[in-house]
Parts: structure tokens; sequence; C-alpha cells
């Protein structure tokens, strides 16, 4: 019921307050987070609690399958207040192993309006056929697209004017691509960083 999750937070304050009585007169007084999280929108991936953050360090966006369409005026307004007001340091786009948005792309039935939200993945799956049908277990074959996923991401984001703009004036800010397995709650970096002084994507690791 949701007056379980009133409850909840009622306890959750006290306990916060018992801990430190400055907490939340801290936390109101300054918004100032040196991370974007793009992640996916599933209830077992939430980026403070992954990332060990407390909040307020970390500005969050999610949605199905941790997309960056060009179109998504919700992502890009999340990313011009990020960029430009906050002064982030970092967008961090996460995806994760066992992604259902992943595989909902892949399984070739209709799911209803999500699958023009998902088009982007099948496009990278045809892109990299080859490369995924090498992997002869279904499994593997999705961890692989989700990966490559993630790094089609982080070079959209790249191609954004919100990032071309930071970049330009000199803003020290770099985009990184990773991923979270829920089998060991894991953080990976897949190694396809974007910056100013490096703004093109290195090559899928195999």
């Amino acid at each position: 019921m949701p007056e379980t999750l009133l409850d909840k937070n009622r306890k959750w304050a006290a306990e916060r307050v018992a801990a430190d009585p400055d907490y939340f007169r801290r936390l109101s007084e300054l918004q100032a987070p040196r991370f974007l999280w793009i992640g996916c929108s599933d209830s077992r991936v939430p980026a403070n609690v992954i990332a060990g953050l407390e909040p307020g360090e970390v500005f969050v966006h999610r949605n199905v399958a941790n997309l960056v369409h060009h179109s998504d005026l919700n992502l890009l307004s999340v990313l011009e207040y990020a960029v430009e007001v906050l002064g982030v340091a970092h967008v961090i786009v996460c995806g994760h192993y066992g992604c259902g948005g992943v595989k909902a792309a892949m399984e070739g039935c209709a799911h209803g309006v999500v699958d023009h939200w998902l088009q982007p993945i099948r496009d990278i799956a045809d892109a990299h056929a080859a490369a995924l049908e090498a992997h002869t277990e279904e499994a593997a074959r999705l961890s692989a697209l989700c990966e490559l996923s993630i790094r089609e991401q982080v070079a959209t984001l790249s191609r954004t004017p919100i990032i071309r703009n930071a970049w330009a004036r000199g803003d020290p800010l770099a985009i990184h691509g990773w991923v979270y397995s829920l089998s060991d709650g894991l953080l990976r970096d897949l190694d396809c960083r974007l910056s100013a002084a490096h703004p093109h994507r290195p090559p899928p690791v195999s």
C-alpha cells in the first residue's frame, strides 16, 4: 500500500536527523552534483544506491534502456540544466546486464509504444550482426548488445549541441559509458570515455 511508503519515509527522515541534525538543512541549501547519470528505469538500478552516493551528489535521468534520442526533450532538458546550470563535470551513461528493454528490442514480437522507443537498439544490433552472432548463447549476445548500446549512447551524447558547446568553451566535461551487473552489484567502465580532448569514440572491445 502507498501508505507504507509514507511510514518508511518518516522513519528514514527521523533516522537521518538522529544521526546528523543538520542533514536536511544542508541538503536544502544547495544542489551541486558533479555527476549526471543517464540510466535505465529498471527498479533494481537506482543510481545513488549502486554508486554509493548521497542525495545531492548525482543528478539523474532515467528511461527504458538508458537511450539517448535526439528528439527526447526530457533528456535534453536534463542534460542542458546539468551542463549549463549545475556545471557537472561528468555525464555517465549506465546500462545493466539483463536489461528488459534490450531483450524486448530483440524478441521480434509487438510490445506497444515502447517498440518505437527501442528502435535504436535494433539498429545497433543490425550494424553489429556478425559480432553478435559470434555469441552462441542468448544471454551473452544480449550482454554484448547492451554494451554496444551504451557505447552508442555515449557517442550520440557527444554529438549534441549541448555537449559540443560545452567543449567549445573549454568546459572540463567528460562522458562515460558504464555497465552494471545485477549478479554481483558491480559497475564496470566500458572504456569509451569522451571529452573535449578526445571527442571520438574508441572501437568496441571484442
